[in-house]
């Protein structure tokens, strides 16, 4: 772990101030943005924390797998939140999705879409990920480390990766994509009708046909995030797992 005092030419104070958040640590390299934000959430971190690192040498997605993140290659953070309704965290993934596509959008020549449960899909390919790690103290959720990767330049070797447009402003970026991702934090219960109605206009599968969960055809997302297939036996409600779609490259 190597900590900056500079992340993409400007301190921790300045991108505080361009983010609207209390606090910023900045780290050259990291094994994982999340790795760093546990323990400062777990000694008191205030909500809004924000940790950036311009390398990660053990990114990770979902399911234990490995995110490219290369130097200067992208946005690799974590922010911290304290949700008071812990309903809210079955969805939580889904609404910092499509919060962040919406922000995310004024940098892209085209519409980004979102894949159940936390891909951003940008032409076709991955754009980047949410990744939501939550503790709890006993009943209560205590903290919750909110993951984002975001590609700002395609990475080395890997196959139908995106980026956002070339030479954007990272801080600009980071200015437009945190708030929108605390507003997301921040909102209670399931997911709204107005929400739902979004999620549908940016739903790369919807309508396509997947292997996994279940074999059938995607038929959309419930108010509690669950994917809703069209198979054989009729309509099931996946809560766990991925999402496959058989024209995936």
């Amino acid at each position: 772990m190597l900590a900056a005092s500079k992340y993409a030419g400007a301190d921790d104070v300045t991108i505080a101030a361009r983010c609207g958040v209390p606090r910023v640590v900045l780290f050259e390299e990291v094994t994982s943005t999340l790795d760093v934000g546990h323990p400062l959430a777990r000694d008191g971190a205030p909500e809004g924390t924000l940790i950036l690192a311009e390398r990660q040498t053990a990114g990770r997605g979902r399911s234990g797998r490995a995110w490219a993140s290369e130097e200067r290659a992208g946005i690799w953070s974590t922010l911290i939140a304290r949700p008071a309704d812990a309903a809210a965290l079955d969805v939580l993934s889904l609404r910092v999705g499509l919060a962040s596509a919406q922000a995310l959008e004024a940098f892209t020549d085209h519409r980004i879409r979102v894949k159940w449960p936390n891909d951003l899909v940008l032409e076709g390919g991955k754009l980047g990920g949410i990744l939501i790690e939550s503790r709890w103290r006993e009943e209560h959720v205590d903290w919750v480390a909110i993951g984002i990767g975001i590609n700002t330049r395609l990475p080395r070797d890997v196959p139908h990766a995106r980026a956002l447009r070339e030479n954007v402003d990272r801080i600009g970026v980071l200015a437009a994509l945190i708030p929108a991702v605390r507003e997301a934090a921040a909102s209670r219960g399931t997911l709204t009708a107005l929400e739902l109605r979004e999620y549908a206009r940016r739903d790369w599968a919807l309508g396509r046909r997947c292997t996994s969960p279940a074999r059938g055809v995607v038929r959309g997302i419930d108010a509690r995030g669950a994917l809703i297939v069209h198979t054989s036996a009729g309509d099931i409600a996946a809560r766990t797992g991925s999402l496959i779609l058989e024209e995936d490259p």
